[in-house]
């Protein structure tokens, strides 16, 4: 099952426990003091597509949440318990069965589909999906300044800079065309 939202936890462990249980954009937060250009990608995911903000059920996740509903009051809220999230001592995401996660995902009103969806009302079916060989095209992958390229092109978009698998993710999962992509990398050669 695939979430249209994109889902905000805590760490990469509860990026994994997240991943076995349904497809899903994940940002990581890292903990409490989220470096600015991670909040710029959780707001344009906010604003694109929506979040679902899922930490911890601890005082670290409580602070966490609080912290993240200031910035974007809309987002919707995914849950577990403590019994849910502990194991021998630990309370996580990442100790959570994929059941469990999958229901507080559907409790939080999250938008699930089988197949491909449109993440935005006003798509059409015939917006063309970013591929790996488009990115190779667009030099934004498989050369020496792709790592550099993608970071001012993710500023542009909002995706933020991350490695051409992840890169291409974003682009998916915030429903960018590769129109939008190449407009980004050609208005960078048009402020030479």
């Amino acid at each position: 099952m695939k979430i249209k939202e994109t889902v905000v936890v805590e760490g990469r462990d509860d990026e994994s426990a997240v991943l076995a249980a349904v497809s899903a954009n994940i940002i990581c937060t890292h903990g409490y003091g989220i470096r600015p250009e991670v909040l710029d990608i959780i707001r344009t995911a906010y604003e694109t597509v929506g979040i679902i903000i899922f930490t911890d059920p601890d005082h670290a996740g409580l602070k966490i949440r609080e912290r993240l509903l200031k910035l974007f009051p809309d987002a919707k809220q995914a849950f577990l318990t403590r019994e849910q999230a502990e194991k021998d001592g630990d309370i996580g995401i990442e100790n959570a069965k994929p059941e469990a996660i999958l229901n507080a995902l559907q409790a939080a009103g999250g938008t699930f589909s089988e197949g491909l969806f449109c993440r935005f009302s006003s798509c059409t079916e015939d917006i063309r999906h970013v591929t790996m060989e488009d990115m190779i095209k667009l030099g934004l992958a498989g050369s020496s300044g792709s790592s550099a390229l993608r970071a001012k092109v993710g500023a542009i978009l909002g995706t933020g800079s991350a490695n051409s698998k992840t890169f291409l993710k974003r682009l998916d999962f915030m429903n960018i065309s590769l129109e939008k992509l190449t407009d980004a990398v050609n208005s960078l050669s048009s402020d030479k």
